[in-house]
């Protein structure tokens, strides 16, 4: 690398680049333009001797040299960071939190509480049923139904989560399923085959119809409680029950912004 030409700002750039997958939602991220952008990593390139990207028209893919750079700087980048922040720079930090589609839900009700009064951090929800990877940064915060096993990652317990079939006073007596890959819709599936008055792949239009009064939907109790139109139809479904734990890296942890959203989310989803 040559450092007389090596810009550690060109690295945070780089990372926003790698982490949001291309020019266009890292120049959303870092408010500068994509063409700024493309400008930047063809310097880093140059400073560093090496190819980072290999463009196509769809986008920026990265060469394995540029993942191997990627893995080295994750666990420096609150470093860079400061390295590399304005001094007047008033923006409030960023914290990405990745979750099913009803913690999601649940969160959004109590999203002052997360955030603070006035607001002390930027927070960016992403709503993925599958696991995004937290040691390469796709997500500061995430969280899953059994404790993480690898050595890099932290989590703490929740309450757990247990699913009921929720529905409408008169509603018909069949299921709503829904086309997922997640326990509860492979239970459903598995439970009443094609035996469906409708078939959804958003969890959440599940809860939809049975607001309108169309089915029975399976849903977790903290949501399907909450709604006080409807109406359990049935016990809760043991193989279903799980703990809910929240997920951060362990170098992450101790950062101002993570650690505060983690005990709000706590404080909030412990009630």
């Amino acid at each position: 690398m040559n450092e007389r030409n090596f810009d550690w700002n060109d690295l945070q750039l780089f990372l926003a680049v790698a982490q949001e997958g291309g020019l266009s939602p890292a120049a959303r991220k870092t408010k500068r333009s994509a063409a700024t952008l493309g400008r930047r990593m063809r310097k880093l390139e140059r400073a560093m001797g090496r190819e980072l990207f290999v463009r196509h028209d769809r986008g920026y893919e990265m060469t394995t040299y540029a993942r191997e750079l990627l893995n080295d700087l994750v666990g420096i980048e609150s470093r860079i960071t400061k390295l590399t922040a304005r001094p007047d720079d008033t923006e409030r930090p960023l914290v990405k939190i990745s979750a099913g589609t009803w913690t999601i839900m649940a969160l959004l009700e109590k999203l002052d509480e997360i955030t603070n009064t006035p607001a002390d951090i930027q927070l960016r929800f992403v709503s993925a049923e599958n696991i995004l990877d937290i040691p390469r940064r796709e997500v500061a915060i995430g969280f899953r139904n059994k404790r993480p096993t690898e050595t890099n990652l932290a989590g703490r317990k929740l309450s757990r989560v247990e699913f009921a079939p929720y529905a409408m006073p008169n509603a018909p007596d069949r299921w709503i399923k829904v086309l997922a890959d997640t326990p509860s819709a492979r239970w459903l599936d598995k439970t009443i085959g094609f035996d469906a008055i409708c078939e959804v792949t958003a969890p959440r239009n599940s809860l939809d119809l049975a607001l309108a009064g169309k089915g029975i939907a399976l849903l977790p109790t903290f949501i399907g409680d909450a709604q006080k139109k409807l109406n359990r139809s049935g016990s809760t479904i043991p193989k279903l029950a799980h703990d809910q734990w929240i997920v951060t890296h362990q170098d992450d942890r101790h950062l101002p912004e993570v650690r505060r959203t983690i005990d709000r989310l706590c404080r909030i989803l412990e009630k």
